[in-house]
């Protein structure tokens, strides 16, 4: 695999971004891709290790050391169809993955580990260019129909390989436009949408027939869906968490996803009405995942007066913790892109009160630094500091908390039953719902979680579909032992 010296002969090199001030006065992507020379130099640093546990951090089982092989070999169009024997998204996952491979990558218990997202990315994105990545409907159909609903990258890769299999697939998607979170919940300027419907319009020539606006439950009666042979449920965790503190219901206090879709919709041409704003306002951020560093980003396009973040855990280590090993994911502070245009980090801080004028806006944000106590054998505490409170002027507090799990209304209407995180409860073996012909996969039924997880979890789900319709399954899958078959 690779060049037997070159991860002695080259560093690891990624993509450059745009400066701050050229980036921050639009919405479009802004990094700036290697040339293919350099690329293949990346991809000549994997490093023939043996035992590839890049493999064991991929949830999707990418055949990773085989596509840096060909990309080092110059072989794009076979490193293309390597990656998508097991990826049906690597446009989404090269630039949205954090990249759990990389982290377990053996050359980075040395160095820096292999650039394998950035040499996925420019995989497809060669694939596309070349005209290799085409429709391949299937040349049979089984005569069976399924139902999935939510179009996310779970219900997106279900739907892919069910109608691999020859099935007839139909996708809901209750918003306007189909991609889930990835259309909506991810700002443009980490993916334009386009790339959306460059793959969308794959998935409708292979015969996928996608219809939004419909809310299964709401605008689209449950019943209806007896008329499928089987449903896959992959409408994600979408329940967003909130602060149960004074003057939550203040104006100026805003879920941080309600904040990332009006823009993203601006972004399209569409009028919001009373849009939400950061333009010219003090804005904070509570929350310091991917979704607050995503309102960081939008906030200072928008114009705001500052940005600053809240974080109630531990500010994490530069580098990686004794307490997450190499291959785990570590412990580790990141800094995104949007951080750097700025924003200022406070770590261990709990919001306390959301404070308003007497018209109800928010003016300001009381809070209070706290730790947090470890006690053997219990959950770890958390302790208030006594004298730290803190009032910090605020025109815009955005709540970028996660998601406490999926909506569940449509488990009520349909009778399944749910874990004790109010998941929507299937095993891993079978993804199947106390209900046989009703299977859930991605956030619904794990929780939030990765993109690479929700693609994994739409594939499989679509292989146990497919074997509970047919008896037998062609689609790939994973062994216990993470090896893929069927292939």
């Amino acid at each position: 695999m690779g060049k037997t010296t070159g991860f002695k002969e080259f560093k690891r090199k990624d993509e450059i971004y745009a400066p701050v001030e050229d980036r921050v006065k639009h919405y479009k992507e802004f990094t700036k891709p290697l040339t293919d020379k350099e690329l293949v130099k990346q991809g000549s640093r994997c490093m023939d290790c043996g035992i590839p546990f890049c493999h064991s951090g991929c949830p999707l089982g990418n055949l990773i050391p085989d596509f840096n092989h060909m990309v080092h070999q110059g072989e794009w169009q076979k490193a293309s169809w390597i990656l998508h024997s097991t990826n049906n998204f690597p446009e989404f996952t090269g630039r949205l993955c954090p990249a759990p491979c990389e982290q377990a990558c053996v050359l980075g218990i040395i160095e820096d580990p292999v650039s394998i997202e950035n040499i996925e990315k420019n995989i497809v994105e060669r694939a596309f260019k070349e005209g290799w990545i085409k429709p391949q409907p299937p040349k049979v159909r089984t005569g069976k129909t399924i139902a999935v609903v939510g179009s996310g990258p779970a219900g997106l890769a279900a739907a892919q390989q069910l109608n691999r299999s020859g099935h007839t697939v139909t996708v809901f998607e209750r918003d306007d436009a189909i991609g889930g979170l990835l259309r909506y919940g991810i700002p443009n300027f980490k993916l334009e949408k386009n790339i959306i419907d460059r793959r969308l319009a794959i998935l409708e020539a292979e015969g996928i027939e996608f219809k939004t606006n419909v809310n299964v439950g709401v605008n689209y009666n449950v019943e209806e869906l007896n008329a499928f042979d089987a449903i896959v449920l992959c409408g994600g965790a979408t329940e967003k968490r909130s602060l149960p503190i004074p003057g939550i219901n203040a104006d100026g206090v805003v879920q941080a996803m309600d904040f990332l879709t009006q823009q993203t919709k601006v972004v399209f041409g569409q009028d919001i009405k009373d849009q939400i704003l950061a333009t010219d306002k003090n804005v904070i951020v509570i929350g310091g995942g991917d979704t607050g560093s995503d309102c960081i980003g939008t906030a200072n396009r928008q114009g705001a007066t500052s940005v600053v973040n809240f974080e109630i855990m531990p500010k994490p280590p530069g580098h990686r913790s004794p307490t997450t090993p190499w291959p785990y994911w570590p412990l580790q502070l990141k800094t995104s892109s949007s951080h750097k245009e700025g924003v200022e980090r406070n770590w261990l801080i709990n919001t306390k009160e959301f404070v308003t004028d007497e018209d109800g806006k928010l003016i300001a944000l009381q809070t209070v630094n706290v730790e947090w106590k470890m006690i053997p054998g219990e959950r770890p505490k958390l302790i208030e500091i006594a004298g730290t409170e803190k009032t910090w002027p605020c025109d815009l507090a955005l709540l970028a908390l996660g998601f406490t799990g999926p909506e569940n209304n449509l488990a009520d209407l349909l009778g399944i039953e749910k874990d004790g995180r109010s998941n929507y409860k299937a095993t891993n073996a079978t993804y199947q719902t106390n209900i046989p012909n009703i299977f859930t996969a991605g956030d619904m039924r794990r929780g939030q979680s990765l993109i690479v997880w929700a693609i994994s979890e739409g594939r499989e789900a679509a292989r146990q579909a497919d074997i509970y319709l047919m008896g037998k399954s062609d689609l790939a899958t994973k062994n216990e032992d993470g090896d893929l078959v069927g292939l």
